[in-house]
């Protein structure tokens, strides 16, 4: 049998380097999958229960690996599905590819049956490159194009591929005028600044006497000079979301997070800064920054249009994050007043020690702080970390040591639920010899998780590590917008958009033949944890945890303050509850 389209475009990510992908079938690609059936090298098809599974666990493998995730889907339906995990993958800068079929070009414009204009559909997700092979001699440029510019660009490209161009035999395009031939490849530059540049950022850290640094995702591979420039400064780094994972909290001089999901010393550190250096991140929340006209302030970012977003920097330095701090780290004096630095490394000292009186305060059933400091503990040296989007971030913001050799991420610029399991699953596929552990809420899972529990025991027993843990926040509540309705918007609970019902997640797990386990009471915390590092096969822990226990903000604004009595004055259902958890909690913070 001659090579078909379908078949070229399975051969030429093989040729590109991709080893999986990630999808679900359907008549509109069924081009594509008799390539992936036929493919003696690849790549191999990942199937998860719902596309969007698929495209966050093209986004999860971007995140983990540095390569582009690829995904693969039907036309219409298919192709609609994918679009929440590729937008996860689009607002973190990751590169993801999307494989989309559609139906035949005779029919495209007639309101056929699953027809949808997806150029139009995927033009701002895929707004660096999307098109459609409406002839086969297009195939091998429109493939090359759309992982070269995902790669290059760290974006989301798009192909769009009609069902009878799928199976149509495979054309080189001619040696005739108008043809082009494309070819693989693509290795990043290293970017540095302009050394007037550098030595216009270098006078400024040097003049600055409380110097504050704010990393992101960016210093994934600049750990040891972004430490190593801290250092000389007598700095303090504190880390978005996405860095949490890219610096060690065993620094001293390391904050932590920053933001509502963030730290005191963090937010101290912000407060107390006369020079800010920004890294690799586009923190969005200004409250959480400098004043606009407090500090001096240099950034770093490999892409010009971060560049000055959030902040009105003095000096803007487009380039690579590791080789820019290496040549700052060239120019910088060593500073020799140290009360600033020590100032910090004291502050996030005495905040380690709040966390842990917090984690001991009693709660009903069980301070789902106490769950996630039995973790930290715990957690193996090449651990794989994905987080969920609700209450359970800010537990794993604010508990979870990280130590180097640790991994991890959250669905940060999007912030969508329901990227938990299927982080976690692309990661083991990455990485099948590491351990991983997923924090999701309750409404993660039953949103989407349950589904992806089905994922992980389909494939489990070929990983070589069969570590797989799922810790379920099991609180009966939407929890993160709980609160949010409290303290943003001074309202009381609307449990009729907040109540979820109770779902044995354990016993659940114990149909799909993986092991569950339950966290009932604050004894079971300890053992849990340990059964699950130990156990033969992935584990889902169903922790019923209370909703009532404050993810309090690092500093409570009057603003705050002002709309959480209001919203107990309306009449919150859990009011009594409430107040005296947020004050055990209080206490907890001034006993230390």
């Amino acid at each position: 049998m001659s090579q078909t389209v379908g078949d070229f475009i399975v051969s030429r990510l093989h040729d590109w380097g991709v080893t999986r992908c990630y999808g679900y079938s359907g008549d509109g690609i069924n081009g594509v999958m008799a390539g992936l059936r036929r493919a003696e090298n690849g790549p191999r098809l990942i199937q998860p229960r719902h596309e969007e599974l698929a495209s966050f666990m093209a986004s999860a493998h971007a995140k983990f690996t540095g390569t582009p995730g690829v995904c693969i889907s039907t036309s219409g339906p298919g192709a609609i599905h994918l679009l929440n995990g590729l937008y996860d993958a689009k607002k973190d800068h990751v590169p993801a590819v999307a494989i989309v079929g559609q139906q035949s070009r005779m029919s495209i414009g007639t309101d056929y049956q699953q027809e949808i204009d997806l150029i139009s559909l995927y033009k701002d997700v895929a707004d660096d490159y999307v098109h459609m092979v409406s002839d086969p001699r297009q195939a091998r440029h429109l493939v090359d194009q759309a992982m070269r510019i995902a790669i290059g660009r760290r974006a989301v490209t798009a192909i769009i591929v009609p069902a009878d161009v799928q199976d149509a035999p495979m054309q080189e395009p001619p040696a005739a005028h108008g043809a082009t031939f494309s070819g693989i490849g693509y290795n990043h530059p290293v970017a540095i600044p302009a050394e007037a540049d550098l030595d216009a950022a270098a006078k400024i850290l040097d003049a600055g006497e409380r110097v504050a640094i704010l990393t992101g995702a960016g210093v994934k591979d600049a750990a040891d000079e972004v430490i190593a420039l801290a250092d000389t400064l007598g700095a303090g780094i504190a880390k978005a979301i996405l860095g949490k994972t890219m610096i060690p909290d065993d620094v001293d001089y390391v904050t932590g997070t920053i933001g509502l999901l963030g730290t005191e010393p963090s937010a101290d550190m912000m407060a107390g800064c006369d020079t800010l250096l920004m890294i690799g991140t586009r923190f969005p929340y200004a409250e959480f920054l400098p004043a606009s006209d407090q500090a001096r302030a240099v950034q770093i970012d490999i892409d010009p249009e971060a560049l000055g977003l959030r902040y009105p920097t003095e000096v803007n330095l487009a380039g690579d994050a590791k080789a820019t701090v290496a040549a700052l780290n060239q120019r910088v004096a060593r500073k020799t007043d140290r009360k600033w630095q020590t100032q910090l490394i004291e502050k996030t000292r005495d905040w380690w020690n709040t966390m842990a009186e917090r984690a001991e305060v009693s709660a009903d059933p069980v301070n789902p702080q106490a769950v996630f400091a039995a973790l930290s503990e715990r957690l193996p040296t090449d651990a794989m970390l994905a987080c969920d989007v609700g209450s359970a971030t800010n537990w794993y913001a604010r508990y979870l040591k990280i130590r180097r050799g640790m991994i991890g991420s959250v669905s940060g610029g999007l912030a969508s639920m329901g990227n938990g399991v299927p982080y976690l699953t692309a990661a083991k596929f990455a990485y099948p010899d590491r351990p991983g552990i997923a924090m999701v809420g309750d409404g993660a899972m039953q949103m989407s998780g349950n589904q992806a529990l089905l994922t992980i025991a389909k494939y489990w027993r070929e990983w070589a590590n069969p570590t797989a843990i799922v810790l379920v926040l099991n609180n009966q509540d939407l929890n993160q917008v709980t609160w949010e309705q409290r303290v943003m918007e001074g309202d009381p609970k609307f449990e009729t958009s907040q109540d979820l019902p109770d779902f044995a997640f354990d016993q659940y797990a114990e149909l799909l033949g993986l092991k569950g386990l339950r966290i009932a009471s604050p004894d079971d915390i300890g053992p849990a944890w340990d059964a699950a590092l130990a156990a033969d096969r992935p584990v889902v822990i169903n922790a019923y945890t209370d909703p009532e226990v404050a993810p309090l903000p690092p500093h409570i604004s009057f603003d705050q303050a002002k709309s959480f009595l209001s919203s107990m004055v309306k009449g919150d259902p859990e009011s009594a509850h409430i107040i005296s958890e947020s004050f055990k909690q209080m206490w907890a913070k001034w006993h230390s």
